[in-house]
């Protein structure tokens, strides 16, 4: 992937990835369909010389059969084993798969193993999704593993906080929805772009969120904090709680993740990156989506929490 895109693709680059094979061009032609200098005209050999792509494989063949051979379309990105947006479209939509079957399940079973299966899957989740970052080639069955426990772990977080908020989890899969699209339409217009100077921004916020995270965690675990969301609802500014302007940054750093995704993406198949990496794009997409959905359904939960 484009260097500097998606965390999840950083390092990768398409390791081991190289350029497909160009397209089979015509019999008796040049790369670019034009003769090249000095050459006569296709079908015609030059003097000492045999006719270019001529085989004794094609000497069994009629005029006819050659004909239709060489009137048929070069080789598109499918058929030459390349990275293509319809690939990394129907990957997506397998992960995504995946992770509703995930949440179904424990939106269906006993609460108490509901818990159980969240907890599971929060701590598999964390586990695959470090392993599928730093393999050099990527495991479609791993890759829809990880898919698998996140849709534990959403499933269980959706029905806490649905239970103590109901109406929630729709409001926040709608907003994920709307988030995506809008930032999907944005970088298709050329509206927001992945540049350096923004990335590097993004990495920092990114950073800084992340120890804030840490040390909210250690603080909720050691009961430093008794609210639910520790510092994010404990704290107040102006009267509104810390967790608000948090989550509004978070969301706003998934959403620029995404746009990282859209580049990497789009310089993979630019690139004529195998068909292989189109499972990277798709978990880096999963864990994205994964993460804007827990920061807006937590943001949710915070301003009905403060009616």
């Amino acid at each position: 992937m484009a260097l500097g895109g998606n965390p999840v693709f950083n390092g990768k680059n398409f390791r081991g990835a190289t350029q497909a094979p160009p397209a089979p061009q015509a019999y008796g032609q040049s790369p670019y369909g034009q003769n090249g200098f000095g050459q006569g005209q296709p079908g015609q050999a030059q003097y000492g010389q045999t006719q270019a792509g001529w085989n004794p494989a094609q000497q069994g063949m009629t005029q006819d059969q050659l004909q239709d051979m060489y009137n048929r379309p070069a080789a598109g990105p499918a058929d030459t084993g390349r990275m293509t947006y319809d690939d990394v479209i129907m990957k997506t939509a397998a992960c995504l798969g995946a992770v509703l079957a995930g949440a179904a399940v424990t939106l269906v079973v006993a609460e108490g193993l509901a818990y159980m299966l969240m907890i599971v899957g929060a701590l598999g989740g964390f586990v695959l999704a470090l392993v599928n970052t730093f393999k050099k080639q990527p495991s479609p069955a791993l890759i829809l593993a990880y898919a698998g426990l996140e849709g534990l772990f959403l499933g269980g977080l959706t029905r806490i906080l649905d239970n103590i908020y109901p109406g929630v989890g729709l409001q926040a899969v709608i907003g994920t929805l709307s988030v995506f699209a809008v930032t999907l339409v944005l970088f298709k217009n050329g509206k927001v772009r992945a540049t350096p100077k923004a990335m590097r921004f993004f990495m920092i916020a990114t950073i800084g969120y992340a120890v804030f995270a840490l040390i909210n965690m250690v603080m909720m675990w050691t009961g430093a904090v008794d609210s639910p969301f520790g510092l994010r609802t404990s704290v107040e500014i102006f009267g509104i709680p810390l967790g608000v302007f948090i989550g509004v940054l978070a969301i706003g750093l998934a959403a620029f993740a995404l746009i990282m995704d859209f580049t990497s993406i789009e310089a993979g198949v630019r690139s004529g990156a195998p068909q292989r990496f189109s499972w990277t794009a798709a978990f880096g997409l999963t864990v994205t989506l994964v993460w804007l959905y827990v920061e807006i359904i937590r943001l949710l939960a915070i301003l009905r929490g403060d009616e």
